[in-house]
């Protein structure tokens, strides 16, 4: 396996080859190292990177696998952690310049699962302030570089906008980010690979700086649908720390991922929601439709008992309001250096009193039981990711989301995969959104897993890298 396709190479393929010898965890780590240091300069996936430590790890996963004393099929696999997870003794900024010298105080549980299973800790990658952005813009630590377009910088999507970046330019083969509105799956459909966002409880959220505890939900960005359900399988799981965690039974994300669509009821979403679409993408979702429908799957109309625009504003509204309850200190001291256009949206949750709190959560409630009912004998529903591909950083309009077709699998509890479907003629990725049921992460997995194989979308790499 040439040391110049690694960078691209899913887990998937990776594991094996180092399980049997062909290929070193060293040669894996330093090609992301060689390609940190070539192109993040110029991309900013990275807040910090870990070198000579990722160098110690790889240097013991290869003695150990050498010397038949392989953890698993993960041992001397690099990942990459959003700077909102915590490791004890290391600095986590969650993207605030105010917390620049944070040093955490605990390991977080998902990292802690990831450095058991021999998985080499790259570094930390960069995120919105405080993890509330869809574009993926930071105003005092920098904005990543979305690598789909070398010449005019566009919105790499956030919150999770380095990880997205990192996979996206081959810097690793996994990263973490975390989903409370879209922050997974917006930054995988702009730069063009795999984001799982999962039920809620799914993953521990403890040891990751909380924005939501209603909402926020940790998850894989990697190159394929089979590394998002191997990395699902590592980090899902019960933890005394995170009492969600302890009311979901385990997901079994590999024994039916290939067992195609043939006979499942997907449902195209309702005309109306086309509205403020990109022809291109709306192009890529119809070309994504026909082809599931060829592979064997019935597609069936959505009749969903609200608009997407309404589930999306709840979710903001619920976001601000749980989200000041943890920042409330440093956005109300106006003379601390935050982010200009995260600070109103925390501030937003000021004014919301207890009573309109509790009775957003009671509509959700509501919402949830209809939203069921509606989706009776339906498997998923599909939506495009985003309504446009990236955009140039100086389009963007901070009082707008790009979390349209994301936000509402988040405040319905539901789960969803994104994965590239297309290109624009500029040559930009588009995705599609597959939205299954809370709990059954399989479904989407299988779902993607099945289009995936019949594409061949997720091959393709970035120019010039």
């Amino acid at each position: 396996m040439a040391v110049a396709d690694l960078a691209f190479r899913p887990m998937h393929e990776l594991m094996p080859a180092i399980g049997e010898g062909r290929l070193s965890p060293i040669a894996v780590t330093e090609s992301c190292l060689d390609r940190i240091q070539r192109f993040d300069g110029k991309l900013h996936a990275f807040v910090a990177v870990y070198a000579k430590d990722a160098r110690l790890a790889a240097e013991a996963a290869d003695k150990a696998i050498r010397s038949g004393h392989r953890i698993g099929p993960l041992h001397g696999l690099p990942i990459a952690f959003k700077d909102l997870v915590d490791l004890e003794g290391r600095v986590t900024t969650g993207g605030s310049r105010y917390w620049e010298k944070r040093v955490s105080p605990v390991t977080a549980t998902l990292a802690r699962k990831a450095i058991a299973a021999g998985m080499i800790v790259i570094g930390k990658t960069h995120t919105v302030e405080f993890a509330f952005g869809s574009w993926g813009t930071n105003e005092h630590l920098g904005a990543p570089w979305n690598p789909w377009d070398d010449k005019l910088q566009r919105t790499p999507g956030g919150s999770s906008s380095g990880s997205g970046v990192a996979v996206g330019a081959g810097l690793v083969p996994a990263a973490i980010g975390t989903d409370t509105g879209g922050s997974v799956r917006v930054p995988a459909a702009w730069c063009g690979h795999v984001g799982l966002k999962v039920t809620i409880g799914r993953i521990s959220t403890y040891g990751v700086l909380p924005l939501s505890t209603t909402l926020d939900t940790p998850g894989p960005m990697v190159h394929s649908v089979e590394d998002a359900a191997i990395l699902l399988e590592l980090f899902q799981g019960p933890d005394e720390n995170d009492p969600q965690t302890l009311r979901l039974p385990r997901a079994d994300a590999l024994s039916g991922l290939k067992r195609g669509v043939r006979g499942l009821r997907l449902a195209r979403m309702p005309a109306a929601e086309r509205q403020g679409c990109e022809p291109e993408v709306l192009a890529a979702y119809d070309a994504s439709l026909e082809k599931l429908a060829a592979l064997g799957a019935e597609i069936v109309e959505a009749r969903l008992p609200s608009s997407l625009a309404d589930y999306a504003a709840a979710t903001g509204r619920i976001i601000s309001s749980e989200g000041y309850r943890f920042l409330a200190e440093l956005v109300d001291n106006m003379n601390l250096p935050l982010d200009s256009a995260v600070r109103p949206r925390v501030l937003a949750g000021k004014g919301v009193s207890a009573r309109d709190y509790l009775l957003t959560m009671a509509e959700r409630d509501a919402r949830k039981r209809a939203y069921l009912a509606a989706m009776a004998g339906i498997d998923a529903l599909l939506t495009p990711t985003c309504q446009t591909v990236a955009i140039p950083l100086t389009s963007v309009d901070q009082g707008k989301t790009a979390a349209y077709f994301t936000r509402p699998v988040n405040y319905l509890e539901q789960c969803a995969l994104s994965l590239p479907n297309g290109f624009t003629a500029g040559g930009l990725p588009t995705a599609l959104q597959v939205v299954a049921r809370g709990g059954d992460e399989a479904m989407a997995l299988r779902i993607g897993w099945a289009y995936e194989q019949a594409t061949d979308w997720h091959r393709r790499r970035p120019p010039g890298l």
